[in-house]
């Protein structure tokens, strides 16, 4: 046992290092992007907390492979120290770590976050006191909460098996539902409920994510117009604009009213040059900006890392189309999910993990790379579109000017895209999220030669695979999760082709669009009642 404490403490040791990175990196984005004139306590610590519980989750995933391939040698046998009880243990900890996340997630996704944010909004009406707000935004949160019942309900009561006594009355009936849920500790209903949220988080990666993964590493790599140039350009624009305003007013000089034509162009024009006069006023700050220089002076570092990313983003999505294709030809079809056993069509990262695992922890660093990639680019992508209900933009992620609920809306999807990462990752390297770097042992028989009759039994490992006995490999966890249901399954895999789809239009509309301003979604004229703050609030 003293072994066991010894090796596994390595995992968490990570783990909880992990945690710590995690909280602060959490703390300085949201402090980043929240607006400084309406931020507070509540909505910044719950955004934190939410943005905080994302990244663990994805956290956990490596750790969840690492622990089931620690338990055995390269060689197929079990440590010493990984006997069935210390196995079970090791599964019971990892599924507790699951279940706490996974409660924490529909806790906040369906109750906490609603709460805060229909809290916050009736803050913005006129004469509501405290007692009216919390009244308010408990009745709008209850419609989440019966959702959530809902989605527990059938995952707990509709996959269970019925009483086999024909005569039962329905009070037995219901406690056999009710011991069977308890016997399976909940797992149905809490996996029926987050493959859910995880469906929405699928769609949620296809719009953001996709998009993420073409727009951060073309931007890196094509940098921002000059601050000097579009200086000048917004001097000629605004000189246009003070011309066309004096010649329209003109037109009264003697006295008489405008049209109502020219009273609306003059209004638009007047919008227009206070847009352009606060473009001003942050174009020469920012001009004059020593983080302007220093930003000049990394854009070969930039180009480097716009490279890196792209890279990354073809090796995903070729090795998405591959998994996706290997699917299409030799799954068992839709009624399965989709679900294949083994590989026909490997693909790049599946090719890569097996040689990473001969080196200790390189495979395990690869994972969490792709994963932490996965969810920067989801960043990314909510940045840069902004937050939208189908065709209407809601709120706009920026730098110092993001309201609370936009924060609060943020980490919500992050949530979501979270949930779906696992599976998405599991459909690059199926086997390896599956077993890890497991193996097992299977007999050989081989006739010896030379004259010498009988057989030799040898022992050969083999990774572990379905065909592996049931105690000889340990499945991850994490999926166990991911398959409960095989329509939801379906739905990912339909997901997956829309995401590679989305990834290349968004790479084609990334690569026509030009340089993006300097300033580019700081200053735009529907922001008229924020947009005066100091500019140094935001690039300093």
């Amino acid at each position: 046992m003293a072994a066991a404490s010894s090796e596994l403490l390595t995992g968490w040791c990570l783990f909880g290092l992990s945690l710590l990175a995690i909280l602060a990196f959490c703390w300085v984005y949201v402090r980043k992007y929240q607006s400084r004139r309406e931020s507070e306590v509540i909505s910044t610590i719950t955004a934190i907390f939410a943005l905080a519980i994302a990244l663990i989750t994805s956290a956990l995933l490596p750790v969840d492979i690492f622990l089931v391939s620690y338990m055995k040698n390269q060689n197929g046998t079990f440590k010493e120290w990984a006997d069935a009880n210390v196995t079970r243990q090791i599964e019971d900890t990892v599924l507790y770590g699951y279940y706490t996340l996974y409660s924490i997630i529909l806790f906040s996704v369906f109750l906490w976050i609603p709460f805060v944010y229909f809290y916050y909004e009736e803050k913005d009406e006129d004469d509501t006191n405290t007692c009216s707000q919390v009244q308010t935004a408990l009745k709008y949160t209850l419609g989440f909460l019966m959702v959530c019942t809902v989605l527990l309900i059938i995952g707990a009561f509709v996959p269970l098996a019925i009483p086999q006594k024909r005569n039962s009355t329905e009070w037995e009936k219901v406690k056999f539902l009710f011991e069977e849920l308890g016997s399976s500790h909940g797992l149905a209903a809490l996996s029926f409920s987050i493959s859910s949220l995880t469906l929405i988080g699928m769609l949620a990666a296809v719009t953001y994510t996709a998009y993420g993964m073409s727009a951060l590493p073309l931007n890196l790599i094509k940098g921002t117009r000059s601050p000097v140039y579009e200086r000048l350009e917004n001097t000629e624009d605004i000189e246009e604009v003070e011309q066309h305003i004096l010649r329209i007013k003109s037109k009264c000089k003697d006295g008489r009213p405008l049209p109502t034509k020219d009273r609306r162009t003059l209004h638009q024009l007047e919008e227009r040059l206070r847009t352009l006069r606060r473009r001003e006023r942050h174009l020469e700050f920012i001009e004059k900006s020593c983080w302007t220089k220093f930003c000049g002076a990394m854009r070969p570092l930039k180009i480097i890392w716009g490279v890196f990313f792209i890279l990354v983003a073809l090796l995903f999505t070729i090795s998405l189309f591959l998994s996706n294709l290997d699917k299409a030809l030799h799954s068992a079809g839709i009624n399965s999910g989709f679900i294949i056993l083994g590989t026909n069509l490997t693909n790049p990262l599946n090719m890569l993990l097996p040689v990473l695992q001969t080196v200790f922890p390189l495979d395990y660093i690869l994972i969490t790379t792709i994963i932490l990639y996965f969810i920067f680019t989801s960043m990314a992508g909510i940045r840069n579109m902004g937050i939208w209900f189908f065709w209407i933009r809601l709120y706009k992620i920026r730098r110092g000017k993001t309201r609370p609920q936009a924060l609060l809306f943020l980490c919500m999807i992050l949530l979501l895209i979270v949930l779906h990462t696992s599976y998405m990752i599991y459909s690059l390297a199926p086997q390896y999220v599956m077993y890890g770097s497991q193996k097992y042992v299977i007999q050989h028989n081989r006739t010896l030669v030379d004259g010498q009759p009988g057989n030799v039994t040898t022992y050969v490992p083999k990774d572990c695979d379905a065909d592996a006995p049931e105690d000889q490999c340990t499945i991850t966890r994490t999926y166990l999760f991911l398959h409960k249901f095989w329509f939801f399954s379906a739905a990912y895999y339909f997901g997956n082709w829309a995401f590679i789809a989305v990834f290349l239009i968004g790479l084609i509309v990334s690569c026509c669009k030009g340089k993006k301003s300097v300033i580019e979604g700081e200053v735009d004229e529907d922001d008229s009642d924020i947009s005066d703050d100091e500019p140094h609030v935001y690039y300093g």
